[in-house]
């Protein structure tokens, strides 16, 4: 017994100093490990920097009063891309505009090249025009109809309203809810000038203008090219409708 003892105690001993260094070196192993790849936080920081810095451009060269929000999508915490030797880079994948749904291109163009494709959504939110109560189809909207409230446009890919007078006066095309923005595929709004009207036919070229009179071949709303017939000369012309019984064509 008392032979065996310290055999027992020396073993133990060495068994548990094996077990340290072990330890030791997985530790190690891991550390080492862990300093040889980009971690997840860096990749994701940098598709931030990124889209913040897109989106507050593209607000100031649009003059767009709005705000906006930036959410990255989760990427796998196992993700092992190779440590980079240069700043990561980054690039919109499939969109000039950095607004709505997004595919952000992270890449290393480091010793060690690598690429990924890191999910994202930008988020813009605008005053835009909404109802201001339920409103029903065939409805001629009135201003008192409408007001402005801040919505996100990001997912209004049919476009939106900035003004009342923009969509004032249309016919709404569908029924409504309140606060339900009002999209251009909404609403009609009623040409401004229509078949047979008599109208004023102006052309201006720097500071010589010249008036005439005319007959509208087609309705048209404000902005429109219409077809019009000028009374004098019988010719016919393609017009842009600028106010009610008002046209304009290039001289």
């Amino acid at each position: 017994m008392s032979i065996k003892a310290p055999m027992a105690y020396s073993g133990y001993l060495r068994s548990g100093l094996l077990a340290l260094i072990q330890g030791s070196l997985i530790s190690f192993g891991g550390q080492a490990m862990a300093a040889g790849y980009t971690s997840v936080d860096d990749i994701i920081g940098t598709t931030e920097s990124f889209l913040e810095q897109q989106a507050r451009e593209y607000l100031a060269t649009s003059k767009i009063p709005g705000r906006h929000q930036v959410r990255v999508g989760r990427l796998d915490p196992r993700l092992r891309m190779h440590s980079c030797s240069e700043p990561l880079q980054a690039s919109l994948e499939n969109n000039d505009t950095p607004v709505g749904r997004l595919t952000v291109r992270v890449r290393c163009t480091g010793t060690t090249p690598w690429s990924i494709f890191v999910p994202a959504q930008v988020s813009l939110h605008l005053d835009i025009v909404v109802t201001r109560h339920p409103v029903k189809r065939n409805s001629l909207l009135q201003t008192s109809d409408l007001m402005l409230a801040e919505r996100d446009i990001s997912q209004l890919n049919q476009g939106y309203f900035l003004e009342l007078e923009q969509a004032a006066g249309a016919m709404a095309t569908r029924a409504m809810s309140a606060g339900q923005p009002v999209l251009p595929n909404q609403i009609r709004i009623p040409p401004m000038i229509r078949r047979g009207d008599q109208v004023v036919i102006s052309a201006t070229s720097g500071t010589i203008s010249v008036r005439m009179p005319g007959e509208a071949l087609g309705d048209g709303s404000l902005g429109q090219q219409i077809r019009v017939r000028n009374t004098r000369s019988q010719r016919v012309v393609h017009a842009r409708v600028t106010a009610p019984g008002q046209v304009e064509v290039p001289m």
